[in-house]
């Protein structure tokens, strides 16, 4: 059974087509991974998927919710979170307070509430820090929760990102090269997390990743992009072996897909 269903989904911009008839799902309770050279439009279909593009073609569901004519904060609530390419950690704000903003979208109280500091606003405040609290906690930030989140180490702040998207209480994680700039020992406990997201969160993930050591140790499906078409889909071992795939990546290092 699919969480995420895309159908011949199309992305075109000033002409030149950035997505070409895309077919692609996510099974419910899976880590799944999309590949493909650079330029392939890999960020592109996360956008619509968050419905921050819109595509002119085709439909994308969400355990049969269909999500293209949402707005991304709609596709948040309904159960879509992300992480981006480079970090993107809310300047002069805390740790806590860049994790608590991600549940602005989920909050009842007004602006009355919020002015005259009414009892409903303050239970609310009080939830959303004790999740955000939770959610570091979950990803190993246990202190520093005072401290600008843009000071951090790098790889802190990529967890504080992964931090924020769990905070909305996602069905399913996407994260955009959450390896990118991590050292190899960081690279393990991110591994180890994405695990625990799937295992102890119930949340399912698809990630879009260069390091393709990673990706053939983490995934469980295997979804290749190449120039907006989507060109081959199966386990780690089948994309190995793939002919596409291996044509798809000429002039890439042989040994960086583990071919």
């Amino acid at each position: 059974m699919s969480l995420l269903d895309l159908k011949n989904v199309s992305l075109s911009f000033a002409g030149s087509r950035v997505l070409d008839n895309v077919d692609f799902s996510v099974p419910a309770g899976k880590i799944v991974s999309l590949i493909g050279p650079n330029g392939a439009g890999k960020t592109s279909l996360f956008n619509c998927i968050t419905g921050f593009y819109k595509p002119q073609q085709g439909s994308i569901s969400l355990a049969g919710t269909e999500t293209v004519k949402l707005k991304p904060h709609q596709v948040t609530r309904l159960g879509i979170a992300r992480t981006f390419q480079n970090v993107r950690l809310f300047r002069e704000m805390s740790v806590l307070e860049n994790v608590m903003s991600g549940q602005h979208g989920r909050t009842s109280a007004g602006v009355v509430d919020a002015i005259l500091r009414l009892p409903r606003q303050r239970r609310e405040e009080a939830a959303i820090r004790g999740v955000a609290e939770e959610c570091l906690t979950f990803v190993g930030i246990t202190e520093g929760w005072g401290r600008e989140a843009t000071t951090l180490p790098y790889g802190w702040q990529r967890r504080v990102e992964i931090a924020r998207a769990l905070a909305t209480k996602p069905r399913l994680l996407l994260l955009d090269e959450p390896a990118a700039g991590l050292t190899s020992g960081e690279k393990e406990e991110l591994i180890d997390l994405i695990r625990r997201i799937r295992t102890e969160r119930d949340v399912c993930v698809l990630l879009i990743e260069h390091d393709t050591g990673l990706v053939m140790r983490l995934s469980e499906r295997i979804s290749v992009l190449d120039h907006g078409v989507m060109i081959a889909e199966g386990t780690p071992k089948e994309i190995q072996s793939n002919p596409k795939v291996i044509e798809a990546y000429l002039g890439v290092e042989e040994d960086s897909l583990d071919l």
